[in-house]
């Protein structure tokens, strides 16, 4: 498993190589939830997908991504401004992780 860097901003974008995978990963929040895109060597893979802690995002092999990604709740028995699973901008990168699951 390897963690993916992000800020704990309302939107952002990232590059980096998961797996010799050249990706381009893209998370924002909305009023419904944060979401996120994936694209790999600039072909989308997954677009809106809701990040829930604890769920896959990609899910399908013929989507032509080896490996998954999603999100980590570290502290989980903390109280929190969201829903339990509900991942909120503010907690990216320190409560809430990205991580890649080869």
């Amino acid at each position: 498993m390897r963690i993916v860097p992000l800020q704990p901003i309302p939107s952002q974008v990232v590059r980096c190589i998961l797996n010799g995978q050249a990706c381009k990963i893209a998370v924002y929040q909305k009023s419904t939830g944060v979401f996120v895109d994936l694209y790999v060597a600039d072909r989308l893979i997954i677009a809106g997908a809701l990040a829930l802690t604890g769920n896959k995002l990609v899910r399908s092999e013929y989507l032509g991504f080896v490996g998954d990604i999603g999100f980590i709740d570290v502290r989980p028995d903390e109280p929190s401004e969201v829903e339990a699973g509900e991942v909120y901008y503010t907690g990216i990168g320190s409560r809430f992780l990205l991580a890649y699951i080869p």
